[in-house]
């Protein structure tokens, strides 16, 4: 018989893009069920339901993404009555993917400017700048 393998942390990673799909999965769902449940969320943060529904959610985001400040103004628009029709988390959610994508086209970019540099001194002064 072979020993069980440990499985480690890294093995158990989530691309960031399966993170960005779940935590877009959760935003939807939560915001349709604030909208379609009314009667359970309509009063806003006097609602037991619907402050145990935003505390988990804000939550599982940001142990998904990572603390963003989008976050924030969206936690506390859901406590208010009527404005938590509006899909606040989603609306959060699009802001963080939205930025991260723009961040790795940015790091793209610049890994392919360092390519594009002539072999030279100056080249490897520059890239390690850069690192």
């Amino acid at each position: 018989m072979e020993p069980l393998q440990e499985i480690t942390e890294h093995e158990l990673a989530i691309s960031p893009r399966s993170r960005f799909r779940a935590a877009m999965i959760l935003a939807l769902a939560a915001d349709a069920l604030q909208i379609f449940a009314v009667p359970l969320f309509g009063e806003g943060a006097l609602s037991p339901a619907d402050d145990l529904l935003d505390v988990l959610v804000a939550a599982i985001l940001v142990h998904l993404l990572g603390w963003h400040w989008e976050f924030l103004p969206a936690f506390a628009a859901e406590l208010v009555p009527g404005v938590d029709l509006v899909p606040f988390w989603t609306l959060a959610v699009i802001n963080v993917y939205r930025k991260w994508k723009q961040i790795t086209v940015d790091e793209q970019d610049v890994r392919d400017q360092l390519k594009a540099l002539p072999k030279s001194e100056d080249s490897s002064e520059v890239k390690a700048r850069l690192r």
